[in-house]
C-alpha cells in the first residue's frame, strides 16, 4: 500500500495505530521521509518517518511512546527494528528551523526516544513537502512551505563541515562508515550545485560523472557495497580505503568551502 514490501506495511499500520492511540486529537499526521519517499528505497534502507504534532510532545508523553516504540521493535519481522524518525509540532515544522531544535528521536535499531536534531533539517522538510508518503494526515505541501535552493545550498555547506569533523574523529572506521561517508559526502554536493535533493544512490552515480575522475573508483565501490549493512559493521575498513575516504572528505571540504 505504502511501499513495495508488505511486511513493512504492517509494522508501519501498526505504528499508525499506537501512534494515534498515544497522541489522540494532537496528532496531525504521520509521513514517510527519506528513501522511501525519494522512491530508492531497499530491503537494507531505514525507514525514516516523521510524526507531525499539533503541540509540542512533551516528556508527559514520552513514557507512553517509549513503551510503543519497545512492542514495535519486538515484532518479529526484522523491518521492525528498521524504524527511525522524530516527533516535530505543526508550527515548528512549516519553515527551517536555523537553531536545530533537539526532537524526540528514534534511532535506527533503538527501542526508546532520545533528543536529537537528526530530522529537524531542511533536508527533511524539503523531501517530506516535495516526495513524502502520508500514512496518515494531510498531504504534505499544507505543513511545509517551500524550501528555498539557497537555504539547501547553506545547509549543505554546514554538512560538509559535519561529515568532516565526523569522519576526521574515528578511531576505528568500520566497512559500513567508510562508503557511507563516501556517498552522504556526494548527496552533500549534490545539494550544493542544485539545490535539491536527492537519494544517496543518485546522488553517487551523479558524482561518477560530475567529479574528478581520481575518485570515480572509490564512488564505485561505495555504491557497490550497499548489501549487508549490519554485517560490515563489525569489520574494519581496509587501510587503503580509509586513507582514500579521508582524502574524498579533504576534497569534499575545499570543492565547497
Amino acid at each position: 500500500m505504502w511501499t513495495p514490501f508488505p511486511e513493512l506495511d504492517e509494522v508501519l499500520r501498526q505504528l499508525v495505530s499506537g501512534v494515534a492511540g498515544v497522541l489522540g486529537s494532537n496528532l496531525v499526521g504521520i509521513y514517510l521521509q527519506g528513501s522511501f519517499a525519494l522512491g530508492e528505497a531497499d530491503e537494507w534502507s531505514d525507514v525514516d518517518w516523521l510524526v507531525v504534532t499539533g503541540e509540542q510532545v512533551g516528556e508527559p508523553e514520552r513514557p507512553a511512546l517509549d513503551a510503543l516504540h519497545r512492542r514495535l521493535f519486538l515484532i518479529p519481522d526484522r523491518w521492525a527494528q528498521h524504524l527511525e524518525g522524530s516527533y516535530i509540532d505543526r508550527e515548528l515544522l512549516r519553515t527551517p528551523d536555523p537553531a536545530r531544535t533537539k526532537l524526540l528521536f528514534l534511532d535506527h535499531g533503538s527501542q526508546e526516544l532520545a533528543r536529537d536534531d537528526h530530522c529537524n533539517t531542511s533536508y527533511v522538510r524539503w523531501t517530506l513537502r516535495e516526495h513524502g508518503i502520508s500514512l496518515a494526515g494531510p498531504h504534505p505541501k499544507e505543513l511545509v512551505d517551500p524550501v528555498p535552493a539557497d537555504v539547501l545550498r547553506e545547509e549543505a555547506r554546514a554538512r560538509t563541515r559535519e561529515w568532516v569533523d565526523w569522519a576526521c574523529s574515528l578511531q576505528v572506521m568500520n566497512a559500513w562508515q567508510q562508503p557511507y561517508i563516501v556517498i552522504s559526502l556526494c548527496r552533500v554536493l549534490w545539494t550544493a550545485e542544485h539545490g535539491t535533493v536527492v537519494s544517496k544512490r543518485a546522488a553517487g552515480e551523479w558524482a561518477v560523472d560530475a567529479l574528478d575522475s581520481e575518485w570515480t573508483a572509490l564512488i564505485r565501490r561505495a555504491l557497490d557495497e550497499r548489501p549487508d549493512p549490519v554485517a560490515r559493521w563489525h569489520r574494519p575498513a581496509t587501510a587503503e580505503a580509509v586513507e582514500r575516504t579521508l582524502e574524498f572528505v579533504r576534497y569534499a571540504s575545499s570543492a565547497r568551502s
